[in-house]
C-alpha cells in the first residue's frame, strides 16, 4: 500500500496575545484538522509566502523580510533577514522564474522588488516604487495602500493592487535591468477598494476582489501589441445577505485543481464558494455560508480539495470546514483552533511525517522552535530556480 502523503500548515499571526510568530501545524488531510506542532518567533509574520521550488519560506516582520530553508519534516531553518527601507509589508509573491520576491506596502503604498539567490538567500533590493495619488475622501482610502502583488501568468508583468486609489497598477517588468516600469492602470472605480488578484489556472482570467463593494470581478486577460489586456466580463457579490456598512471583502482562493473560487467577508463573517467554467472563466455561484468566526481574512485549501481552513483574524480562530460541492454545504471538522489574530495560511507537503501528531502546549510549541533560529547559517547551495 502507497504511503500517504504528509503535510504541514504554515499560519502567520500578528506578535499580539500568545501569537509570537508562525505557527506550524501538522495536517489531517482526511478528518480535514490541524494539530499545532510549533510557534517560531517573528515579530508580526503578516504574511507568508514560499519560493518557486516550494523549498523556502519568506516572511513578513517588523525588521522587514525573513527567509527559512523547509526541512524535510516541515521544521523551519533560519536562513537571512532583509531590510526593505520602508514600513512593514503586508504581501508578497514570487515571480515565475524564482528571482524575484516582492513586496507590497500598506501603510507607505510601495512595491520592493528583492532579489532571491538560489539557496533561499534573500538578497539586494532590486527596486521600489512608491504610488501616488488620492482616493475616496475618507478616513482609510486617502492616500495608496499596496495590499497584493502579483505577477501575470506569462511572467511579463506585475499587478500591484492598490486598496487606497481604487486601482490595479501594472508594471512591465524589466528582466535584464531588474526594475518595474508602469505600463498600464487598471480603474476600479470610486470606493471599489481592490484587494488581491489571482488569475485561472490556465491564465486567461483574472479575478480581482473589491474589498469595500463587496465584489469579485471576473476578466479575460491577454497580450496585445506587447501591452496586457483586462477586458470584464463577471461581477458577482460576495456576501450571504444585503451589506451592512461593516461587511468588507477579505480574502479570494482559487483550488488548486482550478474548478472552485473561493471568498471571505468580514462583517458578513462568511464564505462563498463559485464554480469557475472551465471555457470560459466565469463564476456560477454556489454558496456563501457563515465561517463560526469573526474577520475571515483568509482561506486555505486542504491538498484533497474536500476541506478548507479558515483564518479568522478578529475572534483568533482558525476554523476547518468540510466542503460538499454537490449539496452546496460546509461542516465544521473538529472545535476551532485557538490562535491571537491569525493572518494567512499556506499547506506544505513534507517528505518526513512525524510517528505521532498531537497538539501541544504553545509554550512547549514555542520552546520547540528556538533551536531552529540560527539566522545566517551557511546552508548547502542549490542548483534549481527558487
Amino acid at each position: 500500500m502507497a504511503e500517504k502523503e504528509a503535510y504541514v500548515a504554515y499560519a502567520g499571526t500578528y506578535t499580539n496575545g500568545t501569537s509570537k510568530g508562525i505557527h506550524i501545524y501538522d495536517v489531517d488531510v482526511e478528518e480535514g484538522l490541524l494539530h499545532l506542532r510549533k510557534v517560531v518567533p517573528v515579530n508580526n509574520s503578516s504574511y507568508i509566502t514560499r519560493s518557486k521550488n516550494m523549498k523556502y519560506l519568506y516572511s513578513i516582520a517588523d525588521e522587514g523580510v525573513r527567509a527559512y530553508r523547509i526541512m524535510p519534516d516541515g521544521d523551519l531553518h533560519a536562513i537571512n533577514e532583509i531590510d526593505i527601507n520602508g514600513m512593514r509589508g503586508c504581501h508578497m509573491s514570487v515571480d515565475k522564474n524564482g528571482k524575484y520576491l516582492f513586496v507590497a506596502g500598506y501603510h507607505d503604498g510601495k512595491v520592493t522588488v528583492v532579489h532571491t539567490h538560489q539557496d533561499g538567500r534573500l538578497g539586494n533590493l532590486m527596486d521600489g516604487v512608491f504610488h501616488k495619488g488620492i482616493g475616496a475622501v475618507n478616513e482609510r482610502s486617502f492616500r495608496p495602500h499596496v495590499c497584493c502583488v502579483r505577477v501575470t501568468p506569462d511572467n511579463r508583468f506585475l499587478c500591484a493592487v492598490d486598496n487606497g486609489i481604487d486601482q490595479v497598477v501594472i508594471y512591465q517588468i524589466n528582466h535584464t535591468y531588474n526594475k518595474l516600469q508602469k505600463v498600464d492602470i487598471l480603474r476600479m472605480g470610486r470606493e471599489a477598494g481592490p484587494r488581491s488578484i489571482h488569475f485561472s489556472r490556465n491564465g486567461k482570467q483574472a479575478y480581482i476582489l473589491c474589498e469595500i463593494t463587496n465584489v469579485v470581478r471576473v476578466y479575460d486577460y491577454k497580450v496585445v501589441n506587447n501591452y496586457p489586456v483586462f477586458e470584464l466580463k463577471q461581477e458577482l457579490s460576495t456576501l450571504s445577505d444585503t451589506k451592512d456598512p461593516h461587511d468588507a471583502a477579505s480574502a479570494l482562493r482559487i483550488s488548486n485543481d482550478g474548478n472552485y473560487l473561493f471568498c471571505s467577508t468580514a462583517g458578513d463573517d462568511s464564505v462563498a464558494c463559485y464554480r469557475i467554467n472551465p471555457d470560459n472563466g466565469l463564476l456560477t455561484r454556489l454558496f456563501s455560508l457563515p465561517t463560526a468566526g469573526t474577520y475571515p481574512k483568509d482561506i486555505a485549501i486542504f491538498p484533497d480539495e474536500k476541506h478548507i481552513a479558515v483564518v479568522n483574524n478578529g475572534s483568533g480562530t482558525i476554523t476547518t470546514f468540510a466542503v460538499d460541492y454537490e449539496k452546496q454545504t460546509l461542516v465544521m471538522k473538529g472545535k476551532p483552533k485557538k490562535l491571537d489574530t491569525p493572518n494567512c495560511m499556506v499547506f506544505q507537503k513534507i517528505e518526513k511525517a512525524p510517528d505521532v501528531i498531537r497538539d501541544v502546549p504553545e509554550a512547549e510549541a514555542e520552546a520547540a522552535a528556538k533551536a531552529l533560529l540560527r539566522p545566517n547559517t551557511p546552508v548547502s547551495l542549490e542548483t534549481e530556480e527558487v
